[in-house]
């Protein structure tokens, strides 16, 4: 197979923004190698190097995505970046967490940003975006008997579509001149508690939804013992939840707009074209 002269390799390829970020390149007539541990166009796995230094022959640019369900990973991060130099990688955008400045030391997301900017060899951007709307409609946070359960009290966050984070990352690697050194925040165009979510899919579903609010121990607790999360993710799951309940979730920018040309995705457009979700969900 030849390879083109301009591909990038999107790690989590088959995840909720990788894939996305992957179609918009090819559409847009760029190269792109989707990464996974199941399912992409090539294997990867962070924790098996083997895999590492394949996955990037014939690259020039990089979406990174770090470990999932987990806190530490910049040794890891900061091996694979030393082979993604040595392959001649010139750029790498890299998917982070709004309000990432604040993060707990023990979160090693502000390291891998630190990481970055410390090596020339390449050119790299920031995408630090909000809660994800997709967070609603898949086993994140889900309507389970009407019921969205999740300790966020009565503060706001500006839900962003995961097409819209897509669309901001697909630019950084088309045209990474432009956006050397960039940090972009992609939020939704309002700051919605999320009991006024449960309202938008109720009015959109015709199907009675509901935000349950509980402890925030509680809730991380329960998602430990269940096996959902492992023990050590509860400090993020801390640090997002409380973001929210303290009165500093994200708050709507113009980042979507100003990179992308087009308006960020409301949460009513979001919940019309993914309806199906909630009403397959609610008739089984």
């Amino acid at each position: 197979m030849t390879e083109s002269p301009q591909t990038t390799l999107v790690l989590g390829g088959t995840g909720r923004t990788g894939s996305l970020v992957a179609k918009r390149l090819a559409e847009r007539g760029r190269g792109a190698r989707t990464a996974a541990r199941h399912g992409a166009d090539v294997l990867f796995d962070w924790d098996s190097p083997a895999t590492h230094a394949g996955a990037l022959r014939g690259i020039d640019s990089l979406y990174l995505v770090t470990p999932v369900m987990r806190i530490a990973y910049a040794g890891q991060v900061a091996a694979f970046l030393d082979l993604a130099e040595a392959a001649g990688v010139r750029h790498v955008t890299y998917l982070s967490t709004y309000g990432a400045d604040g993060v707990p030391p023990q979160i090693d997301i502000r390291a891998v940003e630190a990481g970055l900017a410390a090596r020339s060899a390449f050119t790299h951007s920031v995408v630090r975006p909000a809660w994800v709307m997709q967070n609603f409609a898949d086993e994140h946070l889900p309507v389970v008997d009407g019921v969205i359960t999740v300790p966020t009290g009565s503060g706001t966050e500006a839900f962003v579509d995961a097409a819209d984070i897509a669309a901001v990352a697909a630019e950084t690697l088309l045209a990474p001149e432009a956006h050397a050194g960039a940090v972009y925040a992609p939020t939704g165009p309002q700051a919605l508690t999320v009991g006024e979510v449960a309202g938008i899919i109720t009015a959109v579903t015709g199907q009675s939804v509901r935000h349950r609010d509980l402890d925030p121990e509680v809730w991380i607790g329960g998602a430990v013992a269940a096996g959902i999360v492992p023990a050590g993710y509860a400090v993020m799951l801390r640090w997002l939840t409380g973001a929210i309940i303290s009165g500093h979730g994200s708050v709507p920018n113009d980042d979507i707009e100003k990179v992308t040309g087009h308006k960020a995705t409301t949460f009513r457009e979001f919940a019309r074209r993914n309806a199906r979700a909630w009403t397959a969900a609610a008739a089984l």
